[in-house]
């Protein structure tokens, strides 16, 4: 079968497990991998602690890391095979809307969208979707010192705002919303199988729910 896609992007809350399914996808399908560089950013922890003192630079750093990594990829690889990335570009609004306030966010969009029409966009999204306990769960589980502050209510924010983003965004792609927290595409092989065969498939624009895997 064939791969109808060029450049798919897994999204997701934090701790659906984008990075797991992008890295284990693109070993398996032999493409090139985007992975986010948030372990370098010496602004997340501080932010878990200080929210409203470091939101801004967080925002600001990770807008402007993103932007360089996909401009280095569009020179070298986006016209030779598949590309999975474990994020989309265009979190940054929502991330921003949340943690951002008054003429800080309005600053911060009109240079996000200046950099947004600078960039290629994906072709395929693949969404997942875990409730908010799930998310805990694997929070939990990979153990990372700085999001031991994460709250249940900080992440319903930032779930609800990828909903309404996504419901309001007028993509010109297919973006899959899959109902994922009863899937383990880690220790099932049969999971992440299902997962994987959706890159297999034609999908109309827009949001397809994915509810029956």
């Amino acid at each position: 079968m064939d791969i109808h896609y060029n450049y798919a992007v897994i999204e997701g809350c934090i701790g659906a497990g984008k990075t797991t399914l992008s890295t284990k996808l693109a070993e398996d399908l032999n493409s090139n991998l985007i992975l986010e560089r948030f372990a370098d950013n010496s602004f997340l922890p501080k932010f878990y602690e200080d929210p409203e003192h470091y939101a801004f630079p967080l925002e600001m750093s990770f807008l402007s890391d993103r932007y360089q990594q996909l401009k280095n990829f569009q020179r070298d690889v986006f016209k030779s095979g598949l590309i999975i990335s474990d994020y989309f570009i265009n979190k940054c609004i929502i991330f921003s809307k949340n943690n951002l306030k008054g003429d800080e966010y309005s600053l911060y969009l009109k240079i996000a969208n200046l950099i947004f029409d600078a960039l290629p966009k994906p072709d395929l999204m693949i969404y997942l979707y875990n409730n908010i306990e799930r998310l805990m769960q694997n929070i939990s589980v990979r153990g990372r010192d700085y999001e031991r502050n994460i709250s249940p209510e900080y992440l319903s924010n930032i779930q609800e705002g990828y909903m309404n983003y996504l419901s309001h965004y007028n993509p010109d792609i297919p973006i899959l919303i899959v109902d994922a927290h009863n899937l383990d595409f880690v220790k099932n092989p049969g999971d992440y199988e299902k997962l994987k065969s959706l890159l297999y498939n034609v999908y109309p624009k827009g949001i397809n729910r994915i509810t029956d895997l």
